[in-house]
């Protein structure tokens, strides 16, 4: 219960020594950014998972897509999208909502080829995210199913962010208005198509940008203004 008032890189330090050499031993051996550096020196990697259902204890990664973003603008050619192929028929329900098939998820790689190409990118970033519980929720389970242990990151999280920004300044909002694409259309982004990875993670990227573009943050914002405690 304590450690989580040590901070994340203490954490990090204590899995490290117990988890056997490979992909999460190489993520958990790189330090995590200073909590007080200049946010625009960090590189945050915008990730968003597909999935067969909310529920990482039993559902599965069906798709990864990411893109790293450094002090407001994003590196389009550092976009990548991965099929991951389940280990079990996908439900009908979420192949509506994501289109993902069994005929199209069976040309996928496995989560064990998947997961370590997620680590090496976020290894010494920032995880960026839209209501980031489902990522982290989904990458702790797999590195626990694949190398027996959890993972630890520092995580920014658009939903979170925006609504303690609204809390703030006494302002009404809805459930549904903290949906990417309702907050996108907040700050009047355009409207991408819906469970994609890679789109999803591209629009929490922008959206990302369009949130701090309109904040007054000064030249020395610290990183700890967009971590999420945990």
């Amino acid at each position: 219960m304590f450690e989580r008032f040590r901070g994340l890189d203490y954490r990090r330090r204590r899995l490290l020594r117990d988890v056997a050499p490979g992909p999460l031993h190489d993520f958990l051996a790189t330090p995590f950014p200073d909590r007080g550096v200049n946010y625009r020196s960090v590189e945050f990697v915008s990730l968003d998972l597909e999935t067969t259902g909310l529920d990482s204890a039993r559902d599965e990664i069906l798709s990864v897509g990411m893109v790293t973003l450094t002090a407001g603008r994003i590196a389009l050619d550092t976009a990548g999208h991965y099929l991951v192929s389940p280990m079990r028929d996908i439900p009908e329900l979420s192949a509506t909502i994501h289109q993902i098939t069994d005929d199209r998820a069976a040309q996928g790689q496995p989560l064990a080829d998947a997961l370590p190409l997620v680590l090496s990118r976020l290894s010494g970033r920032v995880l960026l995210a839209h209501h980031a519980a489902i990522e982290r929720g989904f990458l702790n389970a797999a590195c626990k199913r694949l190398y027996g242990s959890s993972i630890v990151i520092p995580v920014a999280d658009t939903e979170a962010l925006i609504r303690r920004w609204l809390e703030k300044r006494n302002q009404p909002f809805s459930g549904s208005e903290l949906r990417l694409h309702a907050l996108r259309e907040r700050y009047r982004l355009p409207r991408y198509k819906a469970h994609n990875a890679l789109s999803d993670a591209l629009a929490t990227a922008e959206l990302f940008c369009a949130f701090v573009a309109k904040r007054d943050l000064g030249p020395k914002a610290p990183l700890r203004l967009f971590l999420e405690r945990q």
